[in-house]
């Protein structure tokens, strides 16, 4: 077979927005979308790239899964996140690591990784979640794309199953699963909410959709007509999903796929997203009464859940408000989450669990520290 050709942007340092058909070899093209929000990566920043998957306009593998990674400052937690992705039983897909101007070693592990799937993307500017989402979508040669945060982690099973179900579902356009929350050192403190159905996941559009945003894979088609919007800060996926619900179809898998970390409480990220919230539905055109009645709805909402965080958070009441955001969570899930971890935290292990402290909540039995171990 000869070297791959593709019909791509090249990013000239003139770039007037207008795709040009050349054939060259995809190893040394440099691509810049046509979106506007999303910045071109020009010759004076080639040297920056670890290497560039070209924008394929005429062309996705039918099989694979593109999955896109955003990071920042993620040097504790990337080895873990990138490595998880590698065990996939999965094998057809690829990683868009874009860096967002971090400071710090993250692009050093990210080159560490000898993978030609892994595509490390580093231009050392900040320019938001948003729009480094939209640059990998862009590059994205898969029919799928999946969303993946540089300090979660994916169940070797992850992207399998989801593709299966977006194969065997053709009608859903965008796809979650269930997530076990964690803490930093790999503590299992529960799980969250699970929506299968689409009915379910838009039950109270105003109050948010449940779909967890690190858990999302859909048709590649699907995010390139649905963009992310650069000035939804901190509920990208919120806005992307409340401009969207009418015309497409969500679902979940109820089977826990992602590791999901949450160490605390930031006040600050929670009520910068609770603004933007209410300064979207204060922003909705009104058309009717109910128009109005929906818009005012989302504005109480999140009012109220400001208000709850900012009491928490200056009571000292965070863990708890953590804690009560958890669900309980089976013993064999918990095992099942920490031979993950240990396989991956101590891959010398050889995936063996070492006895471990395990925050466990049970029904019925609140909150209480268990021991696990090898049987």
């Amino acid at each position: 077979m000869g070297t791959p050709f593709h019909r791509f942007v090249w990013a000239d340092g003139n770039n007037d927005g207008k795709p040009r058909s050349r054939e060259i070899d995809e190893r040394y093209v440099a691509v810049a979308p046509t979106r506007p929000d999303v910045q071109p990566v020009t010759r004076q920043n080639r040297e920056n790239l670890i290497s560039v998957v070209p924008y394929a306009m005429d062309f996705l593998s039918q099989s694979r899964v593109s999955v896109g990674m955003p990071v920042r400052n993620c040097e504790p937690t990337l080895e873990i996140a990138i490595r998880s992705i590698q065990r996939q039983t999965y094998k057809d897909w690829e990683l868009l690591l874009m860096d967002d101007g971090s400071t710090d070693k993250t692009v050093e592990i990210a080159r560490s990784f000898r993978d030609s799937r892994i595509n490390v993307i580093s231009d050392g500017v900040r320019r938001g979640l948003p729009a480094r989402l939209n640059e990998a979508i862009s590059l994205s040669t898969g029919k799928y794309f999946a969303r993946m945060d540089g300090d979660d982690v994916a169940y070797p099973e992850r992207l399998a199953s989801q593709i299966q179900y977006l194969k065997d579902h053709s009608e859903v356009d965008l796809l979650g699963a269930g997530i076990l929350v964690f803490k930093g050192d790999g503590c299992a403190r529960g799980t969250r909410t699970v929506w299968r159905t689409h009915e379910g996941i838009c039950r109270r559009p105003w109050a948010g959709f449940y779909l967890p945003h690190p858990t999302w894979m859909g048709k590649t088609a699907w995010f390139r007509k649905h963009w992310y919007q650069p000035e939804a800060v901190r509920m990208e996926d919120q806005e992307l999903m409340l401009r969207s619900y009418r015309t497409s179809r969500f679902a979940s898998l109820e089977e826990i796929l992602v590791g999901y970390r949450e160490d605390s409480l930031s006040l600050r990220k929670s009520l910068s997203a609770r603004v933007h919230f209410m300064k979207l539905f204060i922003g909705l055109p009104i058309h009717d009464e109910n128009g109005r009645f929906f818009a005012l709805r989302g504005v109480v909402e999140h009012a109220l859940k400001a208000m709850i965080e900012i009491f928490a958070v200056t009571t000292g009441m965070t863990d708890q408000i953590l804690r009560h955001r958890a669900l309980p969570v089976s013993r064999e899930e918990v095992a099942r989450w920490k031979k993950i971890w240990a396989g991956l935290a101590n891959p010398e292990t050889g995936g063996i669990v070492p006895e471990l402290d395990v925050e466990v909540q049970m029904s019925g039995a609140g909150w209480r520290s268990e021991r696990i171990g090898k049987d």
